[in-house]
């Protein structure tokens, strides 16, 4: 008889916070079908992204690379073509990635002719991937536009597709729930998966609850906005001028479609939140139909699992939207991984976890290899309750917030370079180590407490451990540096690989 092949479904949620699932969020937010798969699971609890927005993180995820090594460090900055990721790895031993949805990866202009069509959106496929179902949100989604007008919707362009059909932001969007673009995805992944034979690898990656945020009855009015959970606050918002812009820089208006005059008060931020909380739960609901499905056609026990997010948002904490920031929430996002032949269930992982050690996991579950090129590390002895030897003691993630052609908002009130637009953050235990590259100090935090309000580094008291995490950020960058070939030696006798 033969053996059945080993499935994958690789799940990526836009946006959405680690606490929503496990944390303080997660007390106000229903999320039953993520939990239970966490519950049949092993769930990393401290797992970061490596960077942000969607394109850079996307790329880190996919090619296990840190942000200053593969290059791609904001929406727009091309990938370099012949940079290895999941996709190429596993085509070029035999597999067949399926993509469901959108990597948001700038194509290499050195290989393409100036009127190629993909080099005029950011929101392009990761090199390796077939593409079954084209997904996009600032751009032509094609297959989903395309639905919804063969169902006898009047389809404006974006963004006017995302505004609610009301006076209000917390209208229900123009398109019933069973047409959303997540059920739609869902629908059209389930089609196809249902025709191929066992083996088959499938990324599957959700706009929501990215904004603009806009949800379809029911959802729009699932949570009353007078229960929802109060933003984080700090004494003095403006205690570093990174943040002083970045709240000028970012709104609650900013976040839907047709309501630029919304005022920033309360009762907004608690409606924008509702809103949040409906689309992620909507996401829940179609996951939950995915993992019906594999248990319907008795599949769930021979497929590995991922679900995970591209990076957080503030939704408001400390008067911030978005995610161009070095708070944990921008980056802090859920990891779930089921491997059919590990023996966790149920079991939680607090070391620190990074978002390029998904792909060495997926390729090492699947008994395939993991290049030198790749920053991360297979999280596979996790899965068997066993730490892995000498497994790291920091995450660290960088954020561009520089624009080459129109200079953000931070270039431009501190003087600041494109190449001095950059931040790291190191995370060790419950401290915070903010490095900036240029014109802006440095930051030390202590989160024991769940707020991110007092940088430490002024005072002379803490000098010691800003000098200690200045070293541990060093050693990371050193130890970190593009490892493509690292390993690699030309010799007499030709070419010769480590192991």
């Amino acid at each position: 008889m033969t053996k059945t092949k080993t499935n994958t479904l690789f799940i990526v949620i836009d946006q959405l916070r680690a606490d929503c699932v496990f944390g303080a969020l997660s007390e106000h937010l229903d999320l039953p079908n993520i939990r239970k798969l966490a519950d049949d699971s092993v769930a990393f609890q401290s797992h970061y992204s490596v960077t942000s927005p969607c394109g850079p993180s996307r790329v880190s995820l996919l090619t296990a690379q840190y942000a200053s090594n593969h290059g791609a460090t904001r929406n727009g900055t091309p990938l370099k073509r012949d940079t290895p990721n999941l996709a190429s790895v596993m085509r070029a031993q035999g597999h067949d990635p399926l993509l469901f949805g959108y990597t948001d990866t700038s194509q290499d202009p050195r290989f393409l002719p100036p009127d190629d069509p993909r080099l005029f959106s950011y929101e392009e496929v990761m090199p390796g991937f077939t593409e079954v179902v084209r997904m996009r949100l600032e751009g032509d989604s094609r297959a989903w536009e395309t639905d919804l007008g063969q169902k006898g919707y009047d389809v404006p362009p974006y963004p006017a597709l995302y505004r609610p059909a009301g006076d209000a932001p917390d209208a229900p969007a123009l398109y019933a729930a069973g047409d959303s673009d997540t059920a739609f995805l869902t629908d059209r992944t389930l089609a196809d998966l249902s025709q191929r034979d066992s083996g088959w690898f499938a990324l599957l990656t959700y706009i929501r609850p990215h904004p603009p945020f806009v949800a379809p009855a029911p959802y729009n009015a699932m949570y009353d906005a007078a229960r929802m959970p109060p933003p984080r606050q700090a004494a003095d918002p403006d205690w570093h001028p990174f943040l002083t812009t970045a709240r000028m820089q970012s709104s609650a208006a900013s976040t839907v479609i047709g309501f630029p005059d919304l005022p920033a008060t309360d009762e907004t931020t608690k409606m924008i939140r509702k809103l949040y909380f409906g689309l992620a739960t909507e996401v829940d609901h179609h996951v939950g139909r995915l993992i019906g499905w594999l248990r319907e056609t008795g599949q769930y026990d021979d497929t590995l699992i991922v679900l995970t997010a591209d990076h957080g948002d503030l939704l408001g904490d400390y008067g911030i939207w978005g995610k161009t920031t070095f708070h944990d929430a921008a980056f802090h996002v859920p990891l779930i991984i089921r491997d059919p032949a590990a023996q966790a269930r149920g079991h939680v992982v607090m070391a620190p976890t990074e978002s390029i050690d998904v792909t060495p996991t997926i390729l090492d579950c699947l008994g395939l290899s993991v290049l030198h090129s790749m920053d991360g590390r297979s999280l596979k002895p996790f899965l068997n309750r066993t730490v892995p030897e000498a497994w790291k003691q920091v995450s660290v993630s960088e954020l561009d917030f520089a624009d080459p052609i129109t200079p953000t908002a931070w270039q431009t009130a501190h003087g600041l370079s494109i190449d001095e637009a950059k931040l790291a953050v190191l995370r060790k235990d419950t401290l915070r180590y903010v490095q900036f590259a240029g014109g802006l100090p440095p930051v030390l935090m202590d989160v024991s407490g769940g707020t991110e309000t007092q940088n430490l580094a002024k005072n002379s008291s803490h000098s010691q451990t800003m000098l200690d995490l200045m070293q541990d950020l060093l050693r990371h960058r050193m130890i970190h540096a593009d490892g493509t070939f690292s390993r690699t030696k030309i010799t007499d006798d030709g070419v010769k690989v480590a192991s």
